[in-house]
């Protein structure tokens, strides 16, 4: 097996366990995910299968969600899983909030959530927050190329947000912000992620289990696997090629025997720019993945299926 398969994630699994009911349905060890999803988020969430895992690092990272905030009060995760830290009794409208929005546009510094997987000093931050140790969080540059109002709810005080970022950024945190910002302190309730680079919802695959779940918890116990599971997962695996911006460069024989044995081939590129990562293809089938240095193609990952 080698491909691509646009899962949507449900909501209450870990983007690890969905990889792991995958790995047990299609019977291969070999499976990744392209992004993690939280748990009480759901959506896509593009699964490699075989030795498509290796190409996970060239996939495109940006990202696009339909995201809940829930105004009124602020948790310690930044999302609806936390403890209540904050509350207010201030009310927002539509004005507070659109006025806000313009200053989550473009390149910002994000600060991201203590409860969140990024290392400090080679441990992450939510063993320092566990463990009730205090660490110094440094900000990071993230980009939002969209961000829209959807609807507004006046009685629940909740807002729906469409936003399209960078890889890294937290949704969170942007909740998190927007509530400080606006001064009624604000929480993530909910989030739906609508695009990874080129995969959308619309064309995703739901996971063919049945969950069941505690309903006062919202949270995985175990599933039912449906009896055509492996039929439907296979039919959905998709060429790799169609979700990457890689230019393919196509091969002869003597130059397929180097790439196998990781040996760097001449190549005259006009189209590619020197730096670049392109895709080697022979006979219908991913050879390897190589970098362009104007000159030669190195390769960086053979994938010879």
């Amino acid at each position: 097996m080698f491909g691509v398969i646009n899962i949507y994630k449900p909501r209450g699994l870990t983007s690890h366990d969905v990889v792991g009911i995958i790995r047990k349905i299609l019977k291969i060890k070999r499976v990744g995910h392209t992004g993690t999803l939280d748990p009480f988020a759901e959506g896509v969430l593009p699964i490699c299968v075989g030795n498509a895992t290796r190409l996970i690092d060239y996939f495109d990272d940006d990202k696009e969600y339909l995201a809940t905030v829930q105004f009124g009060s602020a948790t310690d995760t930044y999302d609806i899983e936390g403890k209540i830290t904050k509350t207010s009794n201030k009310k927002t409208n539509i004005n507070d909030i659109e006025k806000f929005l313009d200053n989550f546009k473009g390149e910002i510094m994000q600060f991201p959530p203590v409860y969140s997987a990024i290392k400090v000093d080679g441990k992450k931050l939510y063993e320092y927050a566990r463990a009730g140790e205090q660490v110094k969080i440094e900000p990071r540059k993230v980009t939002i190329y969209k961000l829209e109002f959807v609807e507004f709810d006046k009685n629940k005080q909740t807002a729906k947000l469409r936003i399209k970022c960078s890889k890294g950024t937290y949704i969170r945190s942007i909740a998190n912000d927007l509530g400080e910002q606006i001064g009624c302190y604000a929480h993530l309730s909910a989030l739906v992620r609508t695009q990874a680079g080129k995969f959308i919802v619309e064309n995703s695959t739901k996971l063919p289990i049945q969950i069941e779940q505690k309903k006062e918890e919202d949270k995985f116990l175990k599933y039912i696997i449906s009896d055509n599971a492996q039929e439907i997962l296979q039919s959905a695996i998709q060429s790799p090629l169609e979700a990457l911006s890689l230019p393919i460069v196509e091969v002869q024989e003597d130059e397929h025997i180097k790439i196998s044995h990781g040996n760097s081939i001449k190549k005259d590129l006009k189209n590619i720019s020197s730096g670049d990562f392109l895709i080697l293809f022979y006979n219908n089938h991913v050879d390897a993945v190589g970098q362009y240095d104007g000159k030669e193609v190195k390769v960086k990952k053979v994938l010879l299926q």
